[in-house]
């Protein structure tokens, strides 16, 4: 009997298909699964010798990947943009797929990638949810100005969204046609279910008890507010995964491309591969967080004088995440590094800065 097996498995929305191969690469068996949960621990309880399998990263991999973790020997999930050399073959389907991520697993080769806890997962997706119904209450609070400017309505801007005022706005329309009362009687009703599902949404996250000490440190940080502490602390999951700021940076999308290829060197714009969800709520705080942290205007202003506002901006970001990252790491409150002037930061000596001891010494 082999000691062990190795399998490949290509998911998608209604099927699995598999392949198990032993460590001289033979094929033992392959085939196809429907993408059920009780087919597929029915599949793996027939499994006799200790398997490691792996599967791409997709929309769907999660489940599948929670339902076959606890009958293999190592479960793993492949990060889909180093994988591209799959979808690359001239020759593709679902058995070769399968066949070549079992080759990956069998050779060792596979470019692995985090896989969040189960709760993790569960509570990334209220705020992500959460996020969305914010951009629709966004988008009704736009439609409600619209109608208003198109029916050629004057109106107080900063009371428009209030309850009171636009009951009181909506009792005064003349000359406008029932049909708009009615629009805005409905983008109305929308916007009040919107704001109370983020609210619950909000409420729950706010009350998680694994959650609630986490996002109280890193709101110690000037210029972090609740909901960038739950973004990150959700997005990043451990940031002990992260062995350097490089690469929570890279993580956060606050990096550029780089190219290099016979001794010609190019950078270009923010890569593509990052976590967007992550990315854009901290240039969103980057924007609001120089006004409650003095360090971080320091930055801000500096960046300014070299006459870019979004290279300030991202330089403001990226300073947070720096924050971020040794909070969480330390478990401890962030004590911000001595204050200094913009003369100050202009005459320091680049390369013999130490670095600043950014938390308490007390012990967690």
């Amino acid at each position: 009997m082999d000691a062990i097996h190795y399998i490949g498995f290509d998911v998608h929305k209604k099927s699995i298909s598999f392949c198990v191969k032993r460590a001289d690469g033979s094929i033992v068996a392959e085939g196809r699964v429907p993408a059920e949960r009780q087919a597929l621990r029915q599949w793996a309880l027939q499994r006799s010798t200790p398997w490691h399998g792996a599967m791409e990263a997709t929309l769907f991999s999660g489940w599948i990947y929670d339902t076959l973790k606890p009958y293999a020997a190592q479960l793993e999930m492949g990060h889909p943009a180093l994988m591209k050399a799959i979808g690359a073959a001239k020759k593709k389907t679902d058995r070769l797929d399968a066949q070549r991520i079992a080759d990956l697993v069998r050779c060792d080769l596979l470019p692995a990638c985090y896989v969040a806890p189960p709760a993790i997962r569960e509570l990334r997706q209220l705020l992500r949810y959460r996020n969305l119904v914010v951009r629709q209450a966004v988008r009704m609070q736009n439609k409600i100005s619209g109608l208003l400017m198109e029916s050629g309505v004057s109106y107080n801007k900063a009371r428009l969204h209030g309850r009171e005022y636009f009951q009181e706005l909506l009792g005064r329309l003349e000359e406008v046609p029932e049909s708009v009362k009615h629009l805005l009687r409905l983008s109305r009703g929308a916007l009040e279910m919107f704001q109370s599902v983020q609210r619950q949404l909000l409420t729950r996250l706010r009350h998680d008890p694994g959650l609630k000490a986490r996002v109280e440190r890193l709101s110690t940080i000037g210029g972090i507010g609740e909901v960038t502490a739950l973004t990150w602390a959700l997005e990043i999951a451990d940031p002990r995964r992260f062995r350097s700021l490089g690469q929570a940076l890279s993580y956060c999308g606050l990096t550029a491309a780089f190219r290099s290829s016979a001794d010609k060197v190019e950078r270009g714009p923010l890569s593509k591969q990052r976590n967007a969800h992550l990315q854009t709520t901290l240039i969103e705080a980057a924007k609001l967080a120089p006004r409650w942290n003095p360090q971080l205007a320091v930055v801000h202003a500096r960046e300014l004088e070299r006459g870019h506002r979004n290279r300030a901006t991202l330089a403001v970001a990226r300073k947070l995440v720096s924050y971020l990252l040794a909070v969480d790491k330390s478990g401890r409150p962030f004590v911000p590094p001595p204050a200094l002037n913009q003369e100050q930061e202009k005459t320091k000596t680049p390369g013999k800065e130490k670095p600043k001891t950014l938390l308490s010494r007390q012990k967690p």
